[in-house]
């Protein structure tokens, strides 16, 4: 008998004739997230097998697949012939000994002798035969063992399943540019727009030297975490340092944020269309801080020429936000009290319900084209 991994996946199978891109998009995910790891995927039935690995690293293969989107869920299971002696004996290496069980059966191969019922009542009568300790229960089991009679002559076994992911392969939806700050809720932005097999691309302003460069490498490791899930990204990293002190010394101190934000906006669409990304990403939640309102929505949105913005926070409250950080590992390092661009010459009342027109007027002050190509001057790209 072999151990296996078998994967199941989510929404693929929905898909109809465009059924085989989404299959090969999440089979060369999954070769990806299980890069450096010795193994063999193969494709069976609509599902996956993970064969010929080290056992020792079954764990590390579990932990890696559930990140992959596109998954439902996984077993670690065993493959042996189909043949009844067989099936019970890896039935009996994955029995617990003590409890309640049922055996439920999958028979896809017809020509097998058995009948799935007759799998089953055949293999649950050898295990009590075997474990004294167990008893079976068919409406409210403790643990139920799998049978999968499959069409090549081999049947699998196991007893239990591990939630996967859900969503769509990553890279199936197109590409996006994420804005992503060294706070919480960016992360979970591409995070959840990932899910929906968007590939993303991250993009970060600083102003540095007012900001330090531990702030700058607590942005990578949260970009190094989204990776887990989006099959690796880049980061483009920008200084707004000279935008920052211009607005400080020429405009109207409650209008910085609103300010700063559309430049924000202007640069990351350059920075998309270069990257041949088709969407802008932020974390933005209505209402959640002063430029995140309606008013402030707007004024950053009306710079943008041609590019959609995808907002997934938008009906979401911090406690939801959080929630979903902590399940995808982020939020210990996104509660590093290191300080984003965003906080540096913060004004005691920014501006709640900014109005266009002022903030027009408040523009003319500025170079904006110059400050715009400066900023692109600086880009730094990391391979994350």
């Amino acid at each position: 008998m072999e151990k296996v991994i078998i994967v199941r996946y989510s929404e693929i199978h929905l898909k109809g004739n465009n059924r085989g891109f989404f299959e090969r998009a999440l089979f060369v995910n999954m070769e990806k997230s299980l890069g450096g790891i010795k193994h063999e995927i193969r494709r069976s039935s609509g599902r996956y097998l993970i064969e010929n690995f080290d056992e020792s690293q079954t764990d590390d293969i579990v932990e890696s697949l559930k990140k992959v989107f596109g998954i439902h869920s996984l077993s670690v299971g065993l493959k042996v012939k189909s043949d009844m002696d067989e099936i019970f004996a890896a039935a009996k290496s994955v029995c617990s000994t003590e409890g309640t069980f049922k055996v439920e059966t999958h028979r896809a191969d017809k020509t097998f002798a058995l009948n799935s019922m007759q799998i089953s009542a055949e293999i649950g009568g050898r295990l009590l035969s075997q474990f004294k300790n167990i008893k079976v229960d068919v409406h409210n089991p403790q643990f139920t063992l799998s049978i999968d009679v499959r069409e090549n002559g081999t049947t699998l076994v196991f007893n239990k399943s591990v939630k996967g992911a859900g969503g769509m392969p990553v890279g199936t939806s197109g590409r996006g540019l994420l804005l992503i700050s060294g706070g919480i809720d960016s992360p979970v932005a591409g995070h959840m727009i990932a899910k929906r097999g968007m590939a993303v691309e991250c993009i970060h302003f600083h102003s540095y030297p007012y900001t330090n460069l531990q702030a700058r490498d607590k942005v990578i490791e949260l970009a190094k975490v989204l990776s887990q899930y989006t099959c690796g990204t880049k980061l483009h990293v920008i200084s707004v340092t000279a935008i920052q002190e211009e607005i400080h010394k020429k405009c109207n101190g409650e209008f910085m944020v609103t300010l700063l934000r559309r430049f924000m906006m202007r640069i990351a669409e350059k920075i998309a269309k270069k990257v041949d990304a088709q969407c802008i990403i932020t974390g933005e939640s209505l209402g959640q801080v002063a430029s995140q309102t309606i008013e402030g929505i707007t004024s950053s949105n009306s710079v943008i020429e041609s590019l959609p913005v995808l907002r997934p926070l938008c009906g979401f409250d911090k406690d939801e936000i959080i929630e979903r950080s902590r399940a995808m590992g982020a939020f210990e390092i996104s509660i590093q009290p290191y300080e984003d661009c965003c906080t540096v010459f913060l004004p005691k009342h920014p501006a709640i319900h900014p109005n266009i027109e002022e903030i027009l007027k408040e523009e003319e002050k500025l170079d904006v084209e110059g400050l715009v190509n400066f900023a692109l001057s600086t880009e730094e790209t990391l391979k994350i």
